[in-house]
Order: structure tokens, then C-alpha cells, then sequence
């Protein structure tokens, strides 16, 4: 089953369970998924790769701004955004820990050759490609700056 065949599937269940919040979330997935497969050069179907990107996009800006609505002390914005975060990344992969990244960001720093701080493009360009889908971008970042620092 596909991601827009499972979303769409969802959708129908959260209709029926009457969850606002979920049918919202799954929507806005839904919208997403169909921009992306109309976008110019697009070849109709979006892989499983553009999926997860799209998701963990989605998932980042609900976060950061149920972080803005926070810093704003209005909490009644902030927890439907986290809700649906919650909920969107229900379709994502296991998402790996630091104590699970420190291993293998060690063995990309060992393999391009990083010094220090100051190789830390190199580090994260290839972190970036190697755990695409399986970690938060600012956790790779929070690891590789510790591990060249150290």
C-alpha cells in the first residue's frame, strides 16, 4: 500500500471516528501529496523517498510553530500543531536516538577526514545523504558539533 492509498484510508477512518484533529492533519498530508504529484517535472507518482522528505517537512513546521505560539503563551494554538505533528509522524520511519546516531556520525567523521568544527559542512553533507528519513536534521547536527568539539 502506497503513502497517499494508506493516508486516504486514514482519512475515511478519521470521518468516521469524528477526530478533527486527525482528519485535519491527514488532510493537510493529503494536500501535499497531491502538490507534489501535479509540481512541474513531476512524474505523477511520488516515491516513498519524497514522502517521508514531505512528511518530515510537514512534521518540522508544526513544530516550530506550536514553539512560536508557545513563546507567545497562547497554548491553545500550540497543542492542535503539536497534535498534528504527533499524528504525521505516525507515517514516519523510527526516527534513531542520539545514543543510536553517535556511532554512525563517528564513522562518517573517520571516513571524510574531519578535524574539527571547522569540517562540519563536510560531516553534515554526508550525514545529511547516509540518514536521510532516519533522523531530525538538528539532531545530527547537535551530535556531529559534539563529537568534533570533543
Amino acid at each position: 500500500m502506497t503513502l497517499t492509498e494508506q493516508i486516504n484510508n486514514d482519512i475515511k477512518e478519521a470521518m468516521k471516528a469524528k477526530d478533527t484533529v486527525r482528519l485535519t492533519a491527514l488532510r493537510a498530508v493529503k494536500s501535499q501529496l497531491l502538490l507534489a504529484a501535479t509540481e512541474k517535472g513531476a512524474d505523477g507518482a511520488s516515491s516513498d523517498e519524497a514522502g517521508v522528505k514531505m512528511l518530515q517537512k510537514l512534521v518540522k513546521q508544526r513544530k516550530e510553530s506550536a514553539e512560536l505560539y508557545q513563546q507567545q503563551d497562547r497554548k491553545d494554538l500550540a497543542d492542535p500543531e503539536l497534535a498534528e505533528a504527533a499524528i504525521i509522524e505516525t507515517y514516519l520511519p523510527k526516527q534513531l536516538s542520539e545514543e543510536e546516531l553517535t556511532p554512525i556520525l563517528q564513522a562518517i567523521i573517520d571516513k571524510v577526514g574531519a578535524a574539527g568544527p571547522q569540517d562540519m559542512g563536510k560531516v553534515m553533507g554526508a550525514a545529511s545523504q547516509e540518514l536521510a528519513g532516519k533522523a531530525d536534521g538538528k539532531t545530527i547536527s547537535t551530535v556531529v558539533r559534539n563529537l568534533l568539539s570533543a
